[in-house]
């Protein structure tokens, strides 16, 4: 097996796909809703009772075709999204009985569809504009692929070797392997994309080319690096991005430690305590200097990786890293306790005096978040907290430059439907801008 493929057994996908009977059998338990809050609860609102109605009906063209017309990115949500909070926690069956397997009757379509290699579209007649989308991570690729669609042609600039954002670099192939993200990445190219990756905006191509080359621009940037923790030894401290991606990209070059220290709470430090749990350390201990009432992990993620065995430590702020010839030994923390609520609105951790311990450690992996959008700056664009500020129809301050996913949203509201909804619906801001203005 390739380093691309995911290698190590422990992190290929956590779900094995439904047989034809299981897809059956439970396509049949949906009560086909009216107005069905599964729907509702969808941010990209795909008719969830119609596709699953052409699964049982044995349509699966038709199911893909539906949601298609929706979410372009319909089998990375369908691995990725979070449906306990989302459709499957609105199904009406999940009150008394078990909700419908949305997620993965929507894996199903999806699957069938990209197997038999099916187009669903074709773009318009040209309309002769042109659009730079700065960005392929979901966001980026739905308001390309949504604006091909209306026939305009798109320009998709991406900073990496790869596109597809998060989805290739970013989440752990236990919930999506590197090929779903790329086999969506080569569908919005077929439907007339130009792709060219390894491009820094702002320097290839400048911002004057990208003004005057281009009738509008999206920006789906999504975030930037992790922040500095500010402490001794933090040189000692892997990157959490990075540690996901060398489980996706390069598994088997990839070291784990055999007592191993996650620093975070959230979705991303689950994934990387999941990683280091799954590639053979002994103990995995995550560290957070809030409470679990305080984590931004879904809760779901949570109630996972407790069962994979994996302690947590709340309430502790490393301050040092020790270490000896260059190998960690072990991440210096206060303790702490909570007190007034802080700006993001969450109680701000204070530390405990004389309350410093060492916790033993071979390997430190940090995981708290990243840096705003370097390229609002660049463009000076107005920012709410550092996150780019948007019109209801995803406009800029500078008009003609539209934007959305992870680079508009602050944390918590970010995930990567929301970004898929957000492209979608820039695109058809930017088509009706570009309309109007003839």
């Amino acid at each position: 097996m390739s380093d691309l493929a995911s290698s190590t057994s422990g992190l290929r996908e956590l779900h094995p796909p439904l047989s034809e009977h299981e897809a059956l059998v439970e396509s049949a338990r949906c009560l086909m809703c009216f107005d069905a809050p599964c729907t509702h609860a969808c941010p990209t609102h795909i008719d969830i009772p119609k596709f699953i109605k052409k699964i049982n009906t044995g349509n699966l063209r038709g199911s893909a075709r539906t949601i298609f017309e929706s979410n372009l990115l319909g089998a990375t949500c369908a691995r990725v999204c979070p449906v306990q909070e989302l459709c499957e926690g609105a199904c009406v069956l999940g009150s008394e009985h078990k909700p419908i397997a949305i997620g993965r009757l929507q894996r199903y379509a999806m699957d069938h569809a990209y197997s038999k290699k099916s187009e669903f579209f074709r773009p318009a007649a040209t309309t002769g504009r042109k659009i730079a989308v700065v960005g392929a991570g979901p966001a980026g690729l739905s308001c390309a692929g949504e604006l091909a669609k209306l026939g305009h042609s798109v320009t998709l600039f991406e900073r990496r070797d790869l596109a597809g954002g998060l989805s290739t670099y970013g989440i752990i192939s236990l919930r999506e392997p590197v090929e779903v993200a790329l086999m969506e990445v080569s569908m919005i190219q077929k439907l007339g994309v130009r792709l060219e990756t390894t491009k820094e905006v702002g320097f290839d191509p400048t911002v004057t080319e990208l003004r005057e080359n281009f009738d509008s621009v999206f920006l789906g940037v999504g975030l930037g690096h992790t922040p500095q923790l500010g402490i001794a030894g933090e040189e000692y401290i892997l990157d959490g991005l990075q540690y996901i991606e060398g489980s996706k990209l390069l598994p088997s070059r990839l070291r784990v430690g055999r007592n191993v220290i996650v620093i975070g709470a959230g979705n991303t430090a689950i994934d990387c305590a999941t990683i280091a749990r799954r590639m053979g350390a002994e103990r995995v201990t995550m560290i957070y200097r809030r409470t679990e009432n305080e984590m931004t992990a879904y809760p779901h993620e949570y109630d996972f990786v407790k069962r994979e065995g994996v302690a947590f430590w709340f309430l502790a702020q490393p301050i040092k890293v020790h270490h000896e010839n260059g190998a960690v030994k072990a991440l210096e923390c206060v303790r702490m306790a909570l007190g007034e609520p802080d700006p993001s609105g969450r109680p701000s951790p204070q530390p405990l005096p004389d309350s410093n311990m060492l916790l033993p450690a071979d390997q430190i992996v940090k995981a708290i978040g990243q840096h705003k959008p370097s390229i609002a700056q660049l463009l000076n664009l107005n920012t709410d907290k550092g996150f780019i500020e948007v019109s209801e129809n995803f406009e800029t301050s500078f008009p003609g430059i539209f934007a959305g996913g992870d680079c508009i949203r602050a944390r918590g509201a970010a995930s990567t439907v929301m970004a898929v909804q957000d492209g979608k619906l820039a695109a058809r801001a930017i088509h009706q801008r570009l309309v109007n203005h003839g």
